[in-house]
């Protein structure tokens, strides 16, 4: 048998890599240096393959590329003797099916990983019709869930397509289906985690307190834009919901057919929470 290969979805830049290093090699092969001076802080998802074939079909994009063609192009090239291939340099998370993600990895810039824990599928979507106005507990009812008792807002970090942080008082099962059915502002599919505490080192601390103020006046106004731009850099991965294990958290995915959520481990190794970056 030959050397293990892997197909790497990297997040948030979207591109797609088969590789021979492995997800640690490849890791430290991406990496831009020590994270006491460099930012490079990467979501890499390892997906599934049956020998060396992608075990899943890129969904279709209108002709402009091949992306199935080149994904098998560039196992090919990693399994003749290359160690990295480019499959698709831009827009990867867009046309790759979520079940076609084997496995979840935190990468810090210095290159070492995370394995995140196997995924759980939180709710699949069986209601579509959406609009505006609704109010978050009118969205509450489109998934069949209960709506909250209290509903304080809640800080997210989106990750892909676009990265940005809201608040919003939505849950995130709530807000997977709204942000996959909304008119004028859909997504095809979206990542995010949600953050324990504000970030005043991304905006100013007024630019929450008026997000909440918002929230609270207008019962239809189910989420705020705080600010669009790269997150993921300025944010330490110990200030996303779960990493304590305190309460639920980790990496959410979804699309308009529902979503899954990939945990912490139980346990963090100190070696890694202690890494700058």
């Amino acid at each position: 048998m030959g050397q293990e290969i892997n197909l790497v979805l990297n997040i948030p830049n979207g591109s797609v890599t088969a590789t021979s290093l492995g997800i640690e090699g490849y890791a430290k092969h991406r990496s831009p240096g020590s994270g006491k001076h460099f930012r490079g802080k990467t979501i890499m998802v390892d997906l599934a393959l049956d020998g060396d074939r992608p075990a899943f079909r890129f969904y279709e994009e209108g002709g402009w590329r091949d992306s199935n063609g080149d994904a098998l192009i560039a196992l090919a090239s990693v399994r003749s003797g290359k160690r990295t291939k480019t499959a698709l340099s831009n827009d990867g998370f867009n046309v790759t099916p979520l079940s076609a993600y084997h496995g979840v990895y935190l990468v810090k810039t210095g290159g070492a990983i995370l394995s995140m824990a196997p995924p759980e599928r939180l709710i699949d979507y069986l209601k579509h019709a959406c609009h505006e106005e609704m109010t978050a507990d009118q969205v509450a009812r489109s998934i069949d869930r209960p709506a909250p008792a209290n509903r304080t807002p809640r800080l997210l970090m989106i990750l892909a397509p676009i990265q940005f942080l809201l608040l919003t008082n939505l849950t995130p099962e709530e807000y997977g289906w709204y942000a996959t059915h909304r008119p004028g502002k859909i997504f095809r599919r979206l990542m995010f985690a949600e953050l324990r505490a504000e970030q005043p080192e991304i905006a100013a601390a007024s630019r929450f307190s008026d997000a909440r103020k918002e929230l609270a006046a207008d019962p239809a106004k189910k989420t705020k834009s705080i600010v669009f731009g790269e997150c993921l850099n300025d944010v330490p991965f110990r200030d996303w919901a779960g990493y304590c294990g305190d309460v639920p958290g980790g990496l959410y995915v979804g699309d308009r057919d529902g979503i899954s959520r990939w945990s912490f481990p139980k346990t963090i190794p100190r070696s890694w929470d202690r890494l700058d970056g």
